[in-house]
């Protein structure tokens, strides 16, 4: 991806920067990351990207999501739920949305983001829960929904009492 800083165009009067776009014209933002998924200035090293719109087994997915979260990358782990999500069996799309929405609950709490943190690890745990009684499985793919909906509302309780930012590596879950 090259990156342009050529004027773009106006929006109600203001010169706004050409946007990013992949090979194929689509926005994308090419600026490095940081582990927690935060933008970096360009010409910054960061961490390597998930790559996107990668379709996986649901135990690739399991997988690579967990080793994301033991490393203390929750919002990589939550692209790679959320290509699973994406690209999964529609009876499946909301238990994938579930666990993104909790590792981005994390992301936020890890950046210090209490109230949004909060607040999305207490809808994945919702979302976690109403799939698996909707579907009559409390473990698909040997994950354990009831032990992440706990550890999500205890995280979410502790970091709106804190307000403080936490360590994800060491709070990440344990998906099975």
């Amino acid at each position: 991806m090259d990156r342009s800083d050529s004027a773009a165009g106006t929006g109600g009067g203001r010169a706004t920067a050409a946007r990013d776009r992949d090979d194929e014209g689509r926005a994308r933002n090419a600026r490095p990351r940081d582990g927690l998924g935060r933008p970096l200035p360009y010409g910054t090293a960061g961490v390597a990207r998930q790559p996107e719109g990668v379709v996986r087994t649901p135990e690739e997915t399991v997988t690579q999501a967990q080793a994301l979260l033991d490393a203390g990358r929750p919002f990589h782990a939550h692209e790679v739920f959320e290509d699973a999500w994406k690209s999964g069996p529609t009876p499946e799309r909301a238990l994938w949305r579930a666990l993104a929405q909790l590792a981005v609950g994390l992301t936020h709490a890890a950046r210090g983001n209490a109230r949004g943190g909060a607040r999305l690890l207490r809808r994945g745990a919702a979302g976690a829960q109403e799939w698996a009684a909707g579907a009559g499985e409390d473990r698909p793919y040997a994950m354990d929904l009831a032990a992440l909906s706990r550890w999500a509302r205890g995280l979410a309780d502790a970091v709106e009492s804190s307000g403080a930012a936490v360590d994800a590596r060491a709070l990440a879950p344990r998906l099975r």
